[in-house]
């Protein structure tokens, strides 16, 4: 069951990678050319190759960033299932919210997304204990979540959901006592950049939900036939 699991959430990873990759080729590269050009304050000249060949491989990486989170979907999927509410179509969508928060949400309200060009305001290490710790944060948040949600429910919708909403000051604590960010020169252009970004992280956890979804509605229906085969042959 496991495997099946697993490749259930490959499969909807290479939807979603080519998704995420179609966006990245046609609206991230773009942006990331236009803010460079803009932080260096002129354009680039002779540089077609090297822009195709960094398109190119900022695809590929979108594609394998869409299978990595596919993977880990499935089987997150698997061993969270019994515990997340809703049908099948909920679960999908609930766990793929869960997913941006883990991996962009929390991590980006200390280490917001930067125009290319931007000079970093802290050290390598520095950002990289921030975005794990963050990444942690809004793994456990979901969690607590989801148990505040499964306990309190049975109160009613709105204490359920009250009580859901409750674990996420976790985060913005820990982002208020965080150090600052680097601060791009141009904020309406830094504006526009995060906003592509997070829209790109939308369309990839939001496509993985779909397709995986899907895949489990499919899965289903097959398996009632199986179940339904030796009852007609009767």
């Amino acid at each position: 069951m496991f495997a099946r699991y697993a490749a259930r959430g490959l499969k909807a990873g290479v939807v979603a990678g080519a998704a995420f990759g179609l966006f990245v080729a046609f609206v991230g590269d773009p942006l990331v050319r236009l803010s460079e050009a803009v932080v260096a304050g002129h354009e680039h000249a002779g540089e077609a190759g090297g822009a195709v060949l960094a398109s190119a491989t900022s695809v590929a990486a979108g594609g394998l960033w869409g299978l990595l989170a596919g993977l880990c979907f499935g089987v997150a999927y698997y061993v969270a299932e019994p515990a997340l509410p809703g049908g099948a179509d909920a679960r999908s969508y609930l766990l793929a919210a869960a997913g941006f928060v883990t991996v962009a949400g929390a991590p980006w309200l200390v280490l917001p997304p930067q125009p290319a060009g931007v000079e970093p305001a802290l050290g390598t290490e520095v950002r990289l204990f921030w975005y794990a710790t963050m990444m942690v944060a809004g793994a456990l948040v979901c969690g607590l979540s989801l148990a505040a949600y499964s306990r309190l429910q049975y109160q009613g919708r709105t204490a359920g959901l009250g009580a859901a909403v409750v674990p996420f000051v976790l985060p913005l604590g820990l982002a208020a006592v965080a150090p600052a960010a680097a601060t791009a020169p141009d904020p309406t252009l830094a504006a526009a950049y995060r906003g592509v970004v997070a829209s790109g992280q939308v369309l990839l956890w939001g496509t993985l939900a779909a397709a995986h979804s899907w895949l489990a509605r499919r899965s289903s229906v097959a398996t009632r036939e199986t179940l339904d085969a030796p009852a007609s042959a009767d």
